[in-house]
């Protein structure tokens, strides 16, 4: 110390924050006592400032783990659920297959209920009264129906199965029909007629459909009646089984699509959520560079290497993003530009003229027992 010069002498004592008077033989030593306690005093102020500057960033960074673990937490409670739903939606769908495929190889519809049905109703015999001839014209009705039920269930089993005859559909005209039951039984079509007569008038299900022109409409007297079309088709084991075969696939490639989509969805979530987390980690790391090259930048003027106290926005970003990632990084610039303008106290957000022009610019502030001005 005792080798400054008288002008070290006082940019010293100035930097210091003390402005001293003429510098004599008398006032030299006085002067350089007064910079020996003021480099101990600052000295000082420089440790408790780093002490506190630590502290803060340790709680600061506290902060960030803690909010970095919270934001990502609703997305993993939403990919638990997800994964729970799909694994019961899977298990879902091969009870619904088993099932399908259950009720598709049930047996067939026996005749059996259709004929109680049908000796469960009454047979007309108006001209007849004698026990004998009911008994007779019951019989022969109930052996007409019987043939027509096999004859309809073995067309609309056939029709179901490949249609080997070419039938135009399951319903069977009208004429075909009584021309069949003419040829199989010997019967007038009187018998016929009589015995679709009896069809419309009971109000039991005997397994014949008898359609008019308009399937939708309701048929209610003979003459309208256009075809007969059997409720229970008659088809084959392997029919059976292939047809139950194949509706128990198209429910399972559904249910695949379905699940495929929910897949592909859980998939993209975790995906982006993945990409937000590292944007996030991202976005901490250029905030945490940022404040660094604020404060050296600060340090550097404290110590007369650097003309302002402040540096330019657009300098810092250019300092620490090359420009060949300035495109793909300028999400994660601008969320900790947000950030540090929202969050972070120790750098302000000024508007200066730098060159001719206004540019935005950031300001490191500290606790200081003077000022910038008194500089």
């Amino acid at each position: 110390m005792a080798g400054l010069s008288d002008l070290e002498l006082r940019r010293e004592l100035q930097a210091l924050g003390f402005q001293p008077g003429p510098i004599t033989d008398t006032t030299r030593d006085v002067y350089r006592n007064k910079l020996r306690r003021l480099r101990g005093e600052a000295r000082l102020r420089g440790e408790e400032r780093l002490r506190e500057e630590a502290r803060l960033r340790g709680e600061e960074r506290l902060r960030e783990e803690g909010a970095a673990r919270a934001r990502p937490e609703a997305g993993r409670r939403l990919e638990r659920y997800l994964s729970r739903l799909l694994f019961w939606a899977s298990l879902g769908l091969l009870l619904v297959f088993l099932g399908i495929l259950w009720v598709k190889m049930g047996k067939p519809s026996a005749p059996q209920e259709a004929e109680d049905n049908m000796k469960l109703l009454p047979v007309d015999c108006a001209s007849k009264t004698d026990k004998f001839c009911q008994a007779r014209q019951k019989a022969a009705l109930l052996e007409l129906l019987h043939e027509l039920y096999n004859f309809l269930a073995i067309q609309a089993g056939n029709f179901e199965c490949g249609n080997p005859e070419k039938l135009k559909s399951k319903c069977i005209p009208v004429m075909e029909a009584q021309e069949y039951l003419a040829n199989v039984t010997g019967n007038s079509s009187a018998k016929f007629e009589a015995a679709l007569t009896w069809i419309l008038s009971s109000n039991k299900d005997v397994g014949i459909w008898l359609k008019g022109e308009d399937p939708s409409e309701l048929v209610t007297t003979v003459d309208k009646v256009v075809c007969l079309e059997s409720a229970r088709p008659r088809m084959g084991v392997g029919c059976r089984l292939s047809r139950a075969l194949f509706t128990a696939v198209t429910n399972v490639l559904i249910f695949f699509w379905c699940l495929a989509f929910l897949w592909g969805l859980l998939i993209l979530l975790k995906y982006r959520w993945r990409k937000l987390e590292e944007e996030e980690q991202a976005m901490y790391e250029m905030v945490k560079k940022i404040i660094d090259v604020v404060q050296d930048h600060y340090v550097d003027w404290e110590q007369d290497m650097e003309r302002y106290p402040y540096v330019g926005i657009l300098h810092v970003r250019d300092t620490l993003i090359p420009p060949q990632s300035r495109r793909r990084m300028k999400r994660v610039w601008d969320r900790a530009v947000e950030f540090l303008a929202s969050n972070e106290s120790r750098i302000q957000t000024e508007s200066h003229r730098v060159a001719g022009e206004d540019m935005l610019v950031w300001r490191w502030t500290k606790p200081s027992s003077f000022s910038d001005s008194e500089r």
